[in-house]
């Protein structure tokens, strides 16, 4: 498979070079947004629109020769960069089955912030997300999504000498999250539960949570399982909270860890982009038919 990916960002077309604005997997500069019960500090990400966007994007080829695709860079092990600046990453090597091979055009992957993710694909900043997006009513209503290409978890890891061992141990500790993730929306669901005795601090990118976590910022992070996994890994100090959760109760067959949520990640769309939507559709069923799925997949998971 040629893995030759294209980066873009807001001042060009980067080939392998280092994203502006973006850290790489060792840390980041984001800062926290904290949300207790008693307040709620809302960010509001303005996104420029270009008045001649909707005529751009109707006018667009049904099939373009080139897809642009917006995706929240570095979000390992989906999408991240190597040591020697080059994309990679299984929604990566996915978009390269599914476009280039299957339907045969061209591929760019544009980095931006998930925060702001959907109004820029609606505003045409790009064709479509692909960007371990989860499938959920809010977003539906804002966006098509293709057929389910994975399926995750919401998880929780904590430092190796925390005395959290339970969904319970979360109430009164201060957990972090990426801003707009569904990770955040399993804070806010047990910061209800807890009738408001969770503080949630908030991260542009996920490694600025992680980077909380470790420096003792956050007893927790709230995140993907397997992204949440590739942390772990690399951390010895680091570890999941076990336990049953929702995957064991719905009778799947559950991680050995506690689950939050159970949610199936697919690649976004314009409303109304019904026959590029379906033409990808076609090539996701054609990826696992042919086994290119599953070679990917223990690519980059063990399983």
């Amino acid at each position: 498979m040629d893995r030759r990916t294209y980066l873009k960002s807001g001042i060009g077309v980067l080939g392998g070079g280092l994203i502006a604005g973006c850290t790489g997997d060792g840390g980041s500069g984001d800062q926290a947004t904290t949300t207790t019960a008693e307040s709620e500090m809302e960010t509001e990400t303005e996104v420029t629109t270009d008045p001649t966007a909707t005529t751009e994007a109707t006018a667009e080829s049904t099939i373009p020769d080139t897809v642009l695709i917006g995706s929240d860079i570095p979000y390992r092990p989906f999408e991240y960069q190597t040591a020697e600046g080059d994309l990679t990453g299984f929604d990566v090597d996915i978009a390269a089955a599914v476009f280039e091979e299957q339907i045969g055009i061209d591929y760019e992957f544009q980095a931006t912030s998930f925060d702001s993710i959907i109004p820029s694909l609606n505003n045409g900043n790009f064709r479509v997300i692909m960007s371990a997006m989860t499938i959920n009513d809010q977003r539906d209503e804002e966006v098509d999504f293709s057929d389910p290409y994975f399926t995750a978890y919401q998880t929780i890891i904590v430092r190796t000498d925390s005395s959290i061992s339970s969904r319970a141990d979360l109430e009164g500790e201060v957990v972090g999250v990426q801003k707009g993730t569904t990770g955040a929306g399993a804070a806010e669901e047990l910061q209800e539960e807890f009738g408001g005795d969770l503080e949630i601090n908030s991260y542009d990118q996920i490694n600025g949570a992680f980077q909380a976590l470790t420096n003792g910022q956050v007893n927790a992070v709230i995140n993907d399982n397997t992204v949440n996994a590739e942390r772990a890994n690399q951390d010895d100090g680091l570890r999941f909270v076990e336990g049953d959760g929702v995957a064991a109760d719905s009778d799947q067959d559950a991680p050995p860890y506690l689950t939050l949520t159970i949610e199936n990640y697919g690649i976004a769309f314009r409303e109304d982009d019904d026959e590029f939507l379906e033409r990808v559709n076609e090539a996701l069923a054609a990826i696992r038919e042919d086994g290119t799925y599953d070679e990917i997949y223990s690519e980059y998971f063990s399983g």
